[in-house]
């Protein structure tokens, strides 16, 4: 069975100018990856090597009946916020996203304590990150527009919650540039009014998983990513966050991780297939025994962008999972209609 190796923890995913590789179990205190020496092999200013860091922020929250996403993305060139709501019984969609050229703001380099909105006319996006009260907070307030309601939403992911145990990984793109990923699943408790409802998300019944990520992505980005979560036959919370991109050595060190209770297990790497075209299903699988998963796609959703100086094809659809996965006890997991999300990404700029 694949065993990964578990460091101690480390202030920052920098030392001395040098990027690290490994996998931890505590959030970084810091994240500066200006800080790298010469992360090309050509001496740039520090707005150049600024302005070549990507990084994002995510939460997709579900529960028996609905399932909402929301990202903040700064490719430095230009800025995306992105809210999605889907409810499963009705099929009924919402969905919000801009697009602010510039990047003038950064994620925050500090997350214990932390946070990072998008303020725009009628759209308002708050992530805040505030890990020495276990808590992360998702805020949203969005106003009507022609037949799209208003929108707002106060969300928080309870780490305390079954004693979570996050996910904090380095990798290597190459020997001096890295990124850097943050991954926690957690009960979720809080509110949604919309269209005239009140949504109450119930902790006992809602799971939420947290992303961070910042890298030295490759001029040309390409990554496969996939995600679910829900309750086992045992009413178990687990949810898996699993990904195919660019890093080297991804035996060693990946971002694929299963979290049962709170409970997490590295999980190996995987190959992230479709045989036909981009409404068929979707395999993910490793060498391991340890991933066996079918996705089908159920709320197909695609944005394409070819412009001269910026180039991205980015697939995010909607659907349930099917198959199993193994934790660290060897125990099978049976993985039957639990929905999530895929995405498939590629990006040059």
């Amino acid at each position: 069975m694949y065993v990964r190796e578990i460091q101690e923890s480390r202030t920052a995913p920098v030392e001395k100018g040098t990027p690290l590789q490994g996998t931890w179990t505590k959030a970084f205190e810091e994240v500066d990856l200006l800080s790298v020496h010469r992360p090309y092999p050509f001496p740039l200013p520090r707005a150049v090597k600024g302005s070549r860091i990507k990084e994002w922020e995510s939460f997709i929250i579900q529960d028996d009946r609905y399932v909402l996403q929301a990202r903040l993305c700064n490719l430095k060139y230009y800025r995306t916020a992105f809210v999605l709501m889907y409810d499963k019984e009705t099929k009924e969609r919402l969905e919000f996203k801009k697009t602010i050229p510039g990047g003038w703001w950064n994620l925050p380099r500090f997350p214990d304590n932390s946070s990072v909105d998008s303020r725009s006319l009628g759209f308002f996006f708050r992530a805040h990150s505030w890990l020495d009260a276990e808590r992360i907070t998702l805020e949203l307030d969005i106003k009507p527009r022609g037949r799209r309601p208003a929108f707002t939403a106060h969300l928080t992911l309870e780490l305390g919650t079954e004693t979570a145990t996050p996910m904090a990984v380095s990798l290597l793109f190459s020997e001096r540039r890295n990124m850097c990923a943050y991954k926690t699943l957690a009960a979720v408790r809080g509110n949604v009014v919309s269209g005239g409802r009140h949504i109450y998300f119930d902790p006992a019944t809602t799971s939420g998983l947290f992303c961070d990520f910042k890298g030295y992505y490759p001029y040309r980005m390409r990554c496969t990513w996939c995600a679910g979560m829900g309750f086992d036959e045992r009413n178990r919370r687990f949810g898996f966050a699993l990904g195919e991109n660019q890093a080297r050595e991804p035996y060693r060190n990946n971002e694929n991780a299963l979290w049962v209770n709170g409970r997490l297990t590295p999980l190996p790497p995987v190959k992230i297939t479709r045989n036909g075209g981009r409404e068929s299903d979707w395999v993910i699988q490793d060498t391991e025994g340890m991933v066996d998963l079918n996705f089908t796609p159920k709320q197909p959703r695609r944005d394409a962008r070819n412009l001269v100086l910026f180039n991205s094809d980015y697939e995010n659809p909607l659907g349930v999972f099917n198959g199993a996965v193994v934790n660290t006890d060897g125990e099978a997991l049976e993985v039957c209609n639990l929905w999530g999300i895929c995405e498939k990404i590629y990006l040059r700029v």
